[in-house]
This record gives structure tokens, sequence and C-alpha cells, in this order.
């Protein structure tokens, strides 16, 4: 679509760009392998291996742990083919799609907010992509000796190199568009199998065997004490909150899955892909972290949750040197479709005749360099996914309630990017939508994370309550009744 087709449906300029504006059936050339690649991309990750293996650890056995895993991945699954089918119906990114109920300026506020969380895990997946090249690194003395004695910016002067590298290798993929990232995808995604069966192999022989036992009690209470998880592993608390971490993982997406579907060729493109790259994919990917974490207590005698610590113990350094490579690649991946892509959609959607989605992801790339000093991803995995995803609960709950049940799927896309039309509401901002989201927000992740007025296990649901409250709140008011005014959903 070009700019004279843009006049010709009365689409506002302060409201389209080339990226923003709805896909071409040339655009939409996804099958459902690259769906599955978001999927092997996302979760073939130094982050998501390191936090399959803490909640592995909150689990007490094997077996409570392939339950907790499994059950939250088919919920992970229904919500994402939630929102995926939201894409392809439509072809908008996210965005814009909350521009049907936040109102066509309002929506800069769910996209921000987003946009923010995006910075946050880019900075916090290139920090781990990073961290996989120094521990490779510093099997050499000499290096190993730099590492020690150089420091700046608060962290080892090592570390800051190799963090600037990695965070420049993502600007290149980037430049090249939304085609170039579905061919990294579905390079980067698949490779990160190999590299974790070499490690999981690897380890099983060293140890003789796999040892169904596991680890032990003592040792679990140890490594788990300031996991901000209640109940002690094993329990029926520390599993359903093993779940609500693991579905909370994905909170990111929830909201934003659709600026990848909008390129699917079909529904069943995404059902395929989401089938295979959800429930499938996560409960595999979760087995071989919990076989390497016991593997590895077993041939070390420690708890190791990090793939980059295991593998710098490798006798060999060839073999050293291909899984930090292939994790570092995986989690460039993830980085570029999960927070990239979002960020750079996001940021385009608040001036998008100034910014593209190329100068919207390179503003998200410079806010992430920023934040490395500070580092807010360290720490405990279950408390940094559950305070950032929290935020988002409440924004997913308004835009699938408005979908789903205010419009009942009837968006009128075009309208989407008229600064005049039905979705103007109040000057272009929905009034109820941000009292809903102001409201979620305060029970997701403000009262929680900053007061001591909420027990303390709610933190580890607030982006369920955020779900329920925002999106329980904004259907009740779109319910009340508006003298004069009908809905402006129904086509």
């Amino acid at each position: 679509m070009d700019h004279t087709d843009w006049a010709a449906k009365g689409y506002s300029p302060g409201l389209t760009n080339e990226d923003l504006a709805p896909t071409t059936p040339a655009q939409r050339t996804w099958g459902a392998f690259s769906i599955f690649n978001v999927w092997t991309s996302d979760v073939h990750s130094l982050w998501g291996y390191y936090l399959a293996a803490s909640l592995f650890l909150l689990c007490g056995s094997f077996v409570n742990f392939l339950l907790a895993i499994g059950i939250g991945s088919l919920v992970i699954f229904f919500l994402m083919q939630l929102v995926g089918l939201a894409g392809v119906r439509t072809g908008v990114p996210y965005p814009v799609l909350a521009r049907a109920s936040f109102g066509v300026w309002g929506a800069n506020f769910p996209a921000i907010i987003r946009a923010i969380v995006a910075c946050f895990w880019y900075g916090a997946q290139t920090a781990a992509a990073s961290g996989a090249i120094v521990a490779l690194l510093t099997r050499s003395p000499d290096v190993m000796a730099f590492h020690k004695n150089v420091h700046f910016l608060g962290h080892s002067g090592l570390e800051v190199i190799c963090y600037v590298v990695v965070w420049a290798l993502q600007l290149l993929i980037i430049q090249r568009g939304m085609e170039t990232v579905r061919r990294f995808q579905d390079a980067a995604g698949p490779g990160v199998w190999f590299a974790m069966l070499i490690l999981a192999i690897g380890l099983l022989v060293k140890a003789g065997g796999f040892d169904i036992g596991g680890i032990p009690q003592d040792v679990l209470l140890a490594s788990t004490k300031d996991a901000g998880v209640p109940g002690v592993p094993g329990s029926f608390a520390s599993l359903t909150a093993v779940a609500a971490v693991w579905i909370t993982y994905f909170a990111a997406l929830y909201l934003n899955f659709c600026d990848f579907t909008r390129f699917a060729k079909s529904e069943k493109a995404v059902r395929v892909g989401n089938l295979w790259g959800l429930p499938v994919n996560l409960l595999l990917f979760s087995l071989v972290a919990g076989v390497t974490t016991i593997a590895a207590y077993k041939v070390y005698g420690e708890v190791l949750i990090h793939p980059d610590q295991i593998s710098a113990k490798f006798d060999s350094w060839a073999l050293a040197a291909l899984a930090a490579l292939t994790f570092c690649v995986a989690t460039l991946g993830i980085n570029v479709v999960a927070n990239f892509v979002s960020a750079a959609f996001d940021i385009s959607n608040t001036f998008p005749k100034q910014i593209s989605f190329k100068r919207g992801g390179c503003i998200a790339a410079l806010i992430a360099l920023v934040l490395y000093p500070f580092a807010p991803w360290e720490g405990s995995a279950a408390s940094f996914v559950g305070a950032i995803g929290s935020t988002m609960g409440p924004l997913f709950g308004i835009i699938m309630v408005d979908y789903y049940l205010v419009a009942r799927g009837a968006i009128r896309v075009d309208d989407l990017y008229r600064e005049h039309g039905p979705y103007r509401y109040q000057g272009g901002w929905h009034a109820k939508a941000l009292v809903a989201a102001s409201i979620g927000i305060l029970f997701s992740t403000l009262l929680p994370n900053f007061t001591h007025l909420l027990p303390e296990w709610w933190g580890v649901y607030g982006w369920f309550f955020g779900v329920a409250i925002g999106g329980g709140t904004y259907y009740g008011l779109r319910m009340l009744p508006e003298a004069g005014t009908e809905m402006v959903h129904r086509a």
C-alpha cells in the first residue's frame, strides 16, 4: 500500500507510515514454520533456559516440573491464539490494534509501556548473550586477569566490551527489515537445540546416566530461598507459582504477537505454528533444561542454572566455544523477535511521520544501552519476570476484551488510521480504557511492588490480576449506557 492509497482511503498522515499500514497480500509470506520459529527464537535463549532451570528447582521433582510447565504451556498456547488471530485477521501491528480500545492517540499509552518493557528485556537478553562470550573468553588466564582487574560502568571492562559488541550486532539485523528478521529467526531458532542437546548428552555421559531422583531437598531449599516464590519446592503453592511465572514470562508477546501474525499466510499457519512452537516445543525445551540441571549437579556437585556456566566447565575449548556462540546467536534471535520488533513499532507509532520502524528500533537500542550500567535485570529470575510482566496484564485484558467481547471481532481497520473516525473517542483518547488500565496497573504492579498493602504472594500472580481487573473494569465501563452514543466497533 503506497501513499496514494492512504490518501484515497482517508488515512491521516499522523497515524500512518509504511511500517504501520495494514499488510498487503504480497507481504503475507510467513508460513507455519516461520510462526513456529518465532517461538524457537523466543524460548531458546539463555534467559529462557535460566528461567526454566530456576523454575525446575522450585518444583522439587522432575515429574512436578513437567506437570507445572505443561499446564502453563497450554495456557500460553490459548492466549497466543487469541492475539495471533487478531493480527492475521486485521493485518495491523499491536500499537494500531490498540487504537480500537484506547483511541487513535490514546494507543500511545499502551504502546510506550510495551516499548519500555521491551527496552528492559532487550538489555537483559543482550547481557545474557554477552555473558556467554565472557564465560568463554575467561578460559584464557590473560583475559581472566583483564576481567578481574579492569572495571567501569559498574561492570568489568570485558563485560562492557562484549555487551556493546552484541548490542551492535542486533542493529545490523534490524536495519534490513522484517523479512531479514524472519530469515534470521528461521536459522537461529533451531540452532540452539543442537547446542542444548550437546550440553545435555555430554553431561549425561559424564554423570553415568540420568537420575530421576534429582537434587536433594536441602540443596533445593538453599538454592530457592531468595526466589520470591511462596512455598517450599514441590508444594502446591510452589507449583502453581511456577506455572504462573512461566505464563507471565510471555506477557510481552501476548501484546505484540500480532506484529508477526499480520504477515502470516493464513489462520491455519498461525494455529499450526503455535501448536508446535508452544506446548510441544516449550515442554521439550523445559525437559532438556531439567535433565541438564540434574546432570550438572551430579557431575559438578553444584546447582548451575546458567548454561554458559556449564559450558565454561567443558574440558574441550572447541565444545565450549560452540555452545557459547550458539547460545549467543539464539539469544540475539529472541531479542530481535520479542523486543526489538515490538519497540520499533511502538516508538514509530508515537510519531509515524518522523520515526520509521528502523529509527524506532535504534531508539530502543540506545535506551537499552543507557540501562546497562544499572542492570535492573540482575537478581531473581522469577521476581524480574513478575515485576516486568505484571505491567502488561491490564493492557492485554483491555485489548482482548475490546476485540472479542465488545467489538466481537468486527474492527474497522481503515478507521484505525483516521484521526476523525469512530475511534477518536474523546479527542483521540478513550477515557474508559485509560481508567481501566490505571486501575489494573495499580493492583497488578504498583501496590504489590511498591507497598506492603497486599499479601507477599500477590506479586507472583500480578499479571493475572491485571488481566482480570483491567479487562473486567473496561468491560463494565463499556456496558454502561451512554446517551446519544452507540458502540463504534460494530461494522
